[in-house]
């Protein structure tokens, strides 16, 4: 289940340079870069720490640069690109090969004779990240020199040295730097290699990927230590970067958990499909790879009430999580792959979070305030449910949540924020005012909303609608009354046909818009008939439009 290149993209520095890897430690941290090792963009680093998790993503650790001496020659493994357009050094010529081994970059350098591999990977549930070192081949030792490059910033942010003075301290094994006064400490240290504190800035690394974001693309790192080893023919070091003060430097050991720990992913997601498919001899090897990568966006939310909560980040490298995309994916991420003691955790945490009938939006990388503009987050939260029940029939969740959804629908029934209330003239769910956007189609520049759909968006009511029946097939389960939710779901069908539009021959946009019915744009056409027809299809037969 790896993916690999092999010198004709690895030895290019344009191919190299725009494949990126990414690691990530189930706490909403991450370690991140490009085959080549050059930055390219101010989200790369090898550890951009969780420090309130999931959130507060920090840069601790910028990068590594590595030079191998062999044979009385010096091989630079890593590469730098500049402001001034320069690249130096080129350590992408050294790359023999460069293979994703389920979720761990792996490298391969030749240097003359010699063959060194580099892993990296992350501690799950912690904000340490490891990279090992093996001398897999050579006719004599081989003296490693890994030179340290550290930062301290919010990850959307960038640094100029400036004469910024941290604070680098000797500790066993290696350095602690401290930022400042108030700063979380970063530890780097080692199984064996010898530490030596420095304190020297190197300026204006080139961010080509945040220039073409129309981005400031320059960045410094400061160098706070360098590492020196002699490695002898199968030989190892580990290099750990971590917020804690005694991370495990048994690098072996560290590798084998984390090895473990993805079969243990595989052996779930085999333990919850039919044998007939577990038992396949040529089960395509992206199955295993889908697994993985799914884990990657799975992290905890802990809640002081449920320490143990979890929730899904919407995208690396910038988001966080997003009401809207976790109740979306969970079914894909969590339920396909058999944890669905996770999408559990991850209905009962956002529940929490409920407040006037909505879901969050979003949490802000910055304070505990969660952001409540969305419509359709708290329509999804139901579909999420209904794949989780129809997966596992359980009734006791669905006992704890029915009161929360039950407050969702009458808070949308008589009205909640930004205008959001049921149209009592048709069943048919409004939302919007000036200056907000409350959809998918969220893009805003300045006060200017792109696109503020303002009305009865024809999405918003297929969801509204999936979940009046969704509520009404809760409280039939319970026991529970249900005949006014089947009453509002049937009046909502009925006058759903308003959105068909006979003159254009398909569907309007939006209802009941300040500008009168808004027909389908270009961008929306397709999301938006996806979107209607995968949540009403549960519900409705297609002989019923």
């Amino acid at each position: 289940m790896s993916i690999e290149f092999g010198r004709e993209i690895c030895g290019d520095l344009n191919n190299a340079q725009t494949r990126e890897w990414l690691v990530t430690n189930g706490i909403g941290g991450y370690a991140s870069g490009t085959v080549a090792g050059s930055l390219s963009r101010r989200y790369h680093g090898l550890l951009v720490a969780a420090l309130q998790p999931p959130l507060g993503r920090t840069l601790l650790f910028a990068k590594l640069d590595e030079i191998a001496r062999y044979n009385d020659l010096d091989y630079p493994l890593h590469t730098n690109r500049w402001a001034d357009g320069s690249v130096d050094p080129h350590g992408y010529r050294q790359i023999e090969s460069f293979t994703l081994n389920g979720t761990i970059p792996t490298w391969k350098f030749a240097c003359a004779d010699a063959t060194i591999e580099k892993q990296i990977w992350m501690q799950h549930g912690a904000n340490t990240t490891y990279i090992r070192y093996t001398l897999t081949r050579a006719t004599q030792p081989l003296q490693l020199t890994l030179k340290a490059l550290v930062n301290y910033r919010d990850y959307h942010g960038d640094t100029h040295g400036n004469g910024w003075e941290m604070n680098v301290e000797p500790i066993e094994g290696g350095v602690c730097i401290t930022a400042a006064a108030d700063a979380t400490p970063l530890y780097l240290t080692s199984n064996r290699a010898t530490a030596t504190p420095a304190h020297n800035w190197h300026y204006n690394f080139d961010l080509a990927v945040e220039r073409y974001r129309g981005l400031s693309d320059r960045e410094d790192h400061l160098h706070a230590a360098t590492f020196a080893v002699t490695l002898n023919p199968g030989e190892s070091i580990v290099f750990v970067a971590s917020t804690d003060p005694q991370p495990n430097l048994d690098g072996a050991a560290a590798l084998k958990s984390e090895r473990i720990r993805e079969q243990k992913l595989i052996n779930i997601w085999k333990l919850s499909q039919p044998e007939t498919i577990v038992c396949q001899q040529d089960r395509p090897a992206w199955i295993d790879r889908l697994i993985l990568a799914a884990d990657q966006f799975i992290v905890d939310r802990p809640l002081p009430d449920a320490p143990n909560g979890k929730t899904i980040i919407a995208g690396y490298h910038w988001f966080g999580d997003w009401g809207r995309d976790t109740m979306i994916s969970l079914p894909g991420l969590t339920i396909a792959t058999g944890r669905t003691e996770i999408a559990r955790s991850i209905l009962l945490t956002f529940a929490k979070y409920v407040d006037r009938g909505m879901l969050p939006n979003r949490f802000p990388d910055a304070g505990d305030v969660p952001e409540y503009n969305t419509v359709d987050a708290t329509l999804w939260y139901f579909e999420a449910i209904r794949s989780y029940y129809d997966a596992t029939a359980d009734d006791d969740l669905l006992a704890e949540l029915f009161p929360v959804l039950a407050e969702i629908i009458d808070w949308h029934c008589r009205g909640t924020r930004y205008n959001i209330h049921l149209d009592p003239s048709d069943g048919l769910l409004y939302a919007g005012e000036t200056g907000l956007q409350l959809t998918w189609m969220d893009a805003k520049v300045g006060d200017w909303v792109v696109t503020p759909r303002i009305g009865k968006p024809i999405e918003i009511n297929a969801l509204w609608y999936c979940a009046l029946r969704s509520i009404s097939k809760f409280a039939r389960q319970l026991g529970k009354p249900y005949k006014e939710y089947e009453s509002l779901a049937d009046r909502t069908l009925i006058k759903f046909s308003r959105f068909w539009n006979p003159d254009l021959g398909y569907c309007y946009d939006v209802l009941d818009s300040p500008d009168g019915d808004a027909p389908m744009t270009p961008r929306g056409c397709i999301a938006q008939a996806w979107t209607v027809s995968e949540v009403l299809r549960a519900w409705v037969g297609t002989e019923q439009f």
